[in-house]
Formats: C-alpha cells, sequence, structure tokens
C-alpha cells in the first residue's frame, strides 16, 4: 500500500501537487488545511481522504487525531506531536512544526512530511508511505 502524506497546506498548494499524488492508494493530510476547499483537487483524485484537524482549522467534521491500521500496522495521524503515545502503535505522524521528520523514540517511529507551503529550513515536501503486511516499509520525502 502506498500512501501520500501531506500537511500544513493553509489554502494553497503548487498547481501541480495534485498530479504528483495520483498513484495513491490513499492520501492522509495531518491538518492546517483552513479552508475545506483546499481538499477539492486531491480528494478528486479517487483514493481516499483522510483528515486531522490542525490548530488553524475549525471543520467541525475533522478529529483532533485519527488511528488507522494499515496492512496489520497501527497508524496515529495528528496535527501537533503529542507528548505521549498510546500504546499499540508503530508510527505517529504529524505536522505542525513544518519541518521534516523520521525518528525513532522508545520503539515508535515519528514522522512528519514537512509543510507544502511555508517550510522551516527545507523547501516545501510531502512523503510516500509504503506499507506491507506488517510493515512499514518506507518513508520517503519529495520536494515539491
Amino acid at each position: 500500500m502506498r500512501i501520500a502524506v501531506i500537511s500544513d497546506t493553509h489554502d494553497r498548494f503548487p498547481p501541480l501537487l495534485p498530479d504528483r499524488l495520483k498513484g495513491a492508494d490513499e492520501i492522509w493530510h495531518l491538518g492546517d488545511v483552513c479552508d475545506p476547499m483546499t481538499l477539492e483537487a486531491f480528494a478528486h483524485l479517487g483514493p481516499p481522504l483522510f483528515v486531522v484537524r490542525g490548530n488553524c482549522d475549525v471543520h467541525p467534521g475533522w478529529p483532533e487525531s485519527r488511528a488507522l491500521e494499515r496492512e496489520g500496522v497501527n497508524f496515529l495521524l495528528t496535527h501537533v506531536p503529542t507528548s505521549r503515545v498510546p500504546p499499540g502503535f508503530a508510527a505517529v505522524l504529524h505536522g505542525h512544526t513544518h519541518v521534516p521528520r523520521d525518528e525513532e523514540i522508545n520503539g515508535v517511529r515519528w514522522l512528519n512530511p514537512g509543510c507544502i507551503t511555508r517550510p522551516r529550513g527545507a523547501g516545501a515536501t510531502f512523503a510516500w508511505l509504503t506499507v506491507t503486511p506488517g510493515k512499514l516499509t518506507s518513508w520517503e520525502l519529495v520536494q515539491v
């Protein structure tokens, strides 16, 4: 399973970004969408789109965090990184910092795809997450 992971679009994104996400089995947005209309271009691509609410979002239908299981691997999606992870998660995916992250702490992988619109330190990025049965296979950061 190949999942496109984006965060912190803040009402805009490069025009070619939706085309770069074609072929994803799912798209995960880790918050700070701002205007829900921003998601239309991604929703029209076809794969399921999962969104969590960021600190700049007010959409009542988006949860602050979301637990997803894919290929037997448990993921926690949130915008602001948590200080504690409930047991049973292999990875926490978050946005908010505008800085890419791939770090393992106490057996849990912490992943951040960076920021689409206002990156800090590096250029604008998103990520491809690949999951095979029972394993998070790869996390690939992509420059926009």
